[in-house]
């Protein structure tokens, strides 16, 4: 098995306060009476109370820059225009996080790969050959990009490089996840976008991984995924004319529960292990009552899910990163005491696709 040695994140500069993007929707959805007062609800009710964009709309009081100044936003900025500004800033938040995570611990001809992951944007030549240029990544690296695959991919990301460490010794990956969810931002009133527009974020994680131990490295020990077909029309993410378009149903939570337990049978069963023998989880944040069914589930105390919940409060839901922010605030928590000491790492997407992981502590005194 393959360890995590370093793990880093990264947030763009325009930080806002949740009620004040509600002010930003209502204005843009041209909202009144009923509905404004449904769609503040959402956003009282959320368990977030910042959120990250690199655009400065949503947190403007002077007039807008991407989208249109005008009464009705148009008009209304189409897929193309939301690529290029995904273009223009989705490099430099994963050069962030990747600094973040690897410091001067390690330069860029120390890896053997790269794999990228993103769902709110694409280009070719990609995001992959910008980062390599700028990281100064060996020119024969070989590159893998995971597109599209939403929250859960980090951890089919982590399955990968854990492969390619166990197959190439010697292998050293990095991997990279970054979404700028806030560019699809969606002014048509739907539960759908209701919802959307209330949860999602910008954000950026890297993560170093290698066969080689360290005294401050993360053991991958264990994956495991399903399917639950039920959910194959509750959460999708589609490519629209006016951006990405999503689709959450309010049955996911409950969906995400019943997954969850077929998923810890599943896991006990072929690792032996008991939820009695885990002492940290790292759940994606995906909502409030994604978190609310997962706890009631596996019967935890808020205490023990205290990093998602503390994710979810200051970040959002940022898709594929989230997850890994969540482990970076257990990794910083850390002491030698916890070393032996296990992480279940639980991540869900459209499909409806959950995926675990196990990771086992190596950590010195």
């Amino acid at each position: 098995m393959a360890f995590v040695t370093a793990l880093g994140v990264a947030n763009p500069p325009h930080r806002v306060p949740q009620m004040q993007i509600a002010d930003f929707m209502v204005r843009a959805m041209q909202l009144e009476g009923e509905r404004e007062r449904k769609l503040r609800a959402v956003f009282r009710s959320s368990g977030i109370d910042y959120r990250y964009s690199v655009l400065e709309d949503y947190s403007s009081r002077n007039g807008l820059s991407f989208f249109p100044d005008t009464r009705d936003m148009e008009p209304f900025p189409g897929t193309s225009r939301r690529m290029e500004r995904f273009r223009c800033h989705a490099a430099d938040l994963s050069v962030q996080a990747i600094q973040n995570a690897i410091g001067d611990r390690y330069h860029g001809h120390d890896f053997s790969h790269l794999i990228t992951v993103c769902c709110t944007g694409m280009y070719a030549p990609g995001l992959d050959l910008e980062i390599m240029k700028r990281c100064g990544l060996r020119g024969s690296i070989h590159r893998l990009s995971l597109n599209f695959m939403g929250c859960y991919a980090a951890v089919n990301a982590l399955r990968t490089a854990n492969a390619l460490c166990e197959a190439l010794p010697g292998s050293r990956v990095l991997v990279v996840c970054v979404e700028l969810c806030s560019l699809h931002f969606q002014k048509e009133y739907s539960e759908d976008n209701l919802l959307a527009n209330a949860l999602f974020s910008d954000g950026a994680a890297a993560v170093v991984i290698e066969g080689q131990s360290s005294d401050q490295g993360l053991k991958l020990v264990h994956f495991h995924s399903i399917v639950v077909d039920e959910g194959q029309n509750d959460m999708a993410w589609n490519v629209g004319d006016h951006g990405f378009e999503m689709k959450l149903s309010s049955y996911i939570p409950d969906l995400v529960r019943d997954g969850v337990r077929e998923l810890g049978e599943r896991f006990m069963s072929e690792t032996g292990l008991r939820l009695n023998d885990v002492e940290y989880f790292a759940i994606h944040p995906g909502g409030k009552r994604i978190l609310d069914a997962v706890e009631r589930q596996l019967n935890l105390p808020p205490d023990r899910n205290k990093f998602a919940r503390e994710v979810l409060r200051t970040c959002g839901n940022m898709s594929s990163p989230s997850v890994l922010f969540v482990l970076k605030k257990i990794w910083d928590s850390l002491t030698g005491d916890d070393a032996g000491k296990t992480i279940l790492a639980l991540a869900f997407g459209p499909g409806l696709t959950l995926e675990s992981m196990i990771l086992r502590i190596e950590r010195s005194p």
